[in-house]
């Protein structure tokens, strides 16, 4: 393993799930020559096959233990509902080969209970588990759907505990830091909460909608005569439905939290809507409007 200040910072990466989130991590640290060799993991072969054709990935086994025998470090960007048992393949792969150096890190959009699964699965070792969670995506998935500048000028969160070991911080911050992403460390509670308010929720508002149209009489036209603003705000609704359902599932607090605030929030504007209250209208889309000019430019 390399100088996290020099331009190779490891030998051997294996990526576990070679789809847009993993296949961009790949693609990323190839172009930046952060690693001289990236194995990928996963259950299909032909999902495999296709990142090596695309030169995401080196080489590959179906094999998650075989696939992190030699690795410096084990990258897991799958669906949250499959994390401990990828987890307790990697435990049994690295324990096998005597590899007690692998650093461990993951890209899931919910950080306690993968935390916990770490925890539990990986016991004295868990030091060596760094969670992570990049902030981009798109609609799309799959090999095909990686590119090497998805995480350029994005954040990515790390969310460290009190046991995380310090070096394999530095070295998974420097990976990201080598796809063009900017990484800061939060608390993993802290982080749900956040990401149940800007991610998750906005997600559940998009499925419901298009769910919520597809069951009307003109759903044709509906779509038909539709704008780009709500293409803008229903193209998350085109998202993995595994992935979605495993992200309500793991983060199911914060996000019933959020919903719950919203509702209110709905039944605030009905209420408005219902008592041609244009005053109570004007002053919520004032506020909205400021609120977001002066945080998002």
């Amino acid at each position: 393993m390399a100088d996290v200040t020099g331009k190779t910072v490891i030998n051997n990466l294996c990526v576990i799930g070679t789809g847009l989130i993993g296949g961009s991590f790949c693609l990323a640290l190839k172009q930046a020559g952060a690693c001289n060799r990236i194995t990928g993991a996963g259950r299909r072969e032909e999902t495999l096959q296709k990142a090596q054709q695309l030169k995401i990935i080196d080489g590959y086994e179906t094999d998650i233990a075989a696939a992190v025998k030699d690795a410096d470090v084990v990258f897991v960007s799958v669906p949250l509902g499959a994390t401990q048992a990828v987890f307790i393949k990697i435990e049994a792969g690295l324990e096998q080969a005597g590899n007690h150096h692998a650093i461990i890190t993951d890209a899931g959009s919910s950080k306690q209970q993968v935390q916990q699964i770490a925890d539990n699965v990986f016991g004295v070792n868990a030091s060596r588990f760094v969670a992570g969670h990049p902030i981009a995506g798109t609609e799309n998935s799959g090999p095909g759907a990686a590119f090497a500048e998805l995480y350029k000028n994005r954040r990515v969160i790390l969310t460290p505990t009190n046991n995380t070991d310090e070096d394999a911080v530095k070295l998974v911050k420097a990976l990201w830091q080598k796809t063009g992403a900017s990484v800061e460390i939060m608390d993993a509670e802290h982080h749900d909460k956040v990401l149940a308010a800007t991610s998750h929720l906005p997600h559940l508002l998009a499925f419901g909608l298009v769910h919520c149209l597809e069951n009307m009489d003109d759903i044709e036209d509906i779509f038909r005569f539709a704008a780009g603003g709500f293409r803008d705000f229903t193209r998350i609704a085109s998202s993995d439905p595994t992935m979605w359902r495993d992200i309500c599932l793991h983060n199911q607090q914060p996000i019933l939290e959020m919903m719950q605030r919203f509702r209110a929030e709905l039944d605030m504007l009905y209420n408005a809507m219902a008592s041609a209250d244009g005053e109570k209208l004007m002053e919520v889309f004032q506020h909205a409007k400021n609120t977001r000019d002066k945080f998002i430019h």
